[in-house]
């Protein structure tokens, strides 16, 4: 009887070392390999910086209420409140002990486009990885060269406060399998060069879903309400619908949508407000075409 059991407890031991390191194979951390970044030459900095106001770069990482050319010290150091619990914004200056001066090309790529910190530790997805991923090699290439030019700063952000069990690194390996992923949000059928453009402007580094589109549980999209709105993610209020059935914007035409954009302006000449504000300032840097596109994009979408 005792060999019998010995036997059974040797099989179940197995059974979970096999089930342990498949999870592990489907959920450790999984950067691009060095030669995805290599090659890339000299970094295009007019595209660097298109692409550091698509992607709200100091609307998290300056300081709170900057303008001007403080916009572009990114001393990090904010505080991100959430469900799972406050996350504190990291200082990407180019100083080399408190911000990302000393980086390589591959450790900023990897933590943008695939969560994978310097160390290798998944990164949390209050970082918007989801969204960067959507960047090209050169894209990243562009952004990190455009960043090196920026003012440093010797800011040394707080840790995150996250209760058990947020925070256990690992689990966010858990999370991406679920939800990570750098395929469209949405297909859009015959999409013409200005939609596509705008899809990647408004998926990719404008990450316009982190806040319009509503969440489950665990802090992944609900697919079939892309852009939807919903709760807002920090806690306060509620982020509008900008769907074409949004009763916000639903009846706004695609130059009302590229107009508010570039001005602050809605058509019944409101300005805008909340968390939209410094959305719109960052925007207001993009090439006119770049707001349209991100317009004909958001008339594109299903309706919800």
């Amino acid at each position: 009887m005792a060999s019998r059991w010995t036997k059974v407890l040797g099989a179940g031991v197995v059974i979970v070392a096999v089930g342990a390191g498949v999870a592990w194979a489907l959920t450790k951390p999984d950067p691009h390999p060095d030669t995805y970044w290599a090659d890339l030459g000299e970094p295009d900095i007019v595209n660097g910086e298109q692409l550091f106001w698509a992607g709200g770069c100091a609307s998290c990482h300056a300081a709170q209420n900057s303008t001007g050319d403080a916009l572009k010290v990114l001393a990090g150091g904010r505080a991100l409140p959430s469900p799972f619990g406050t996350f504190h914004i990291p200082n990407i200056s180019p100083d080399p002990s408190a911000g990302i001066g000393d980086w390589t090309l591959a450790e900023f790529g990897n933590a943008m486009t695939r969560g994978v910190g310097r160390d290798g530790e998944h990164l949390y997805p209050s970082f918007p990885y989801g969204s960067y991923a959507r960047l090209s090699a050169k894209d990243i290439n562009d952004l990190f060269g455009y960043l090196k030019t920026l003012p440093a700063s010797s800011n040394v952000a707080p840790p995150h406060e996250l209760q058990f069990p947020y925070n256990i690194r690992l689990a966010v390996g858990g999370w991406k399998f679920l939800y990570f992923n750098d395929q469209p949000r949405v297909e859009l059928a015959s999409a013409d060069e200005k939609v596509r453009r705008g899809q990647f402007l408004a998926e990719g580094p404008g990450h316009c879903g982190e806040c319009h589109t509503p969440r489950n549980s665990l802090g992944g999209f609900e697919p079939d309400r892309w852009l939807a709105g919903g709760p807002n993610p920090e806690g306060r209020g509620t982020i509008p619908n900008i769907t074409p059935g949004s009763r916000d914007i639903g009846s706004w035409s695609e130059g009302d949508i590229a107009s508010y954009l570039e001005t602050g302006f809605t058509p019944e000449y409101d300005s805008v407000g909340g968390s939209m504000v410094e959305v719109q300032q960052n925007l207001a840097h993009l090439p006119k075409s770049d707001l349209e596109a991100i317009a004909a994009y958001l008339k594109a979408v299903p309706s919800r």
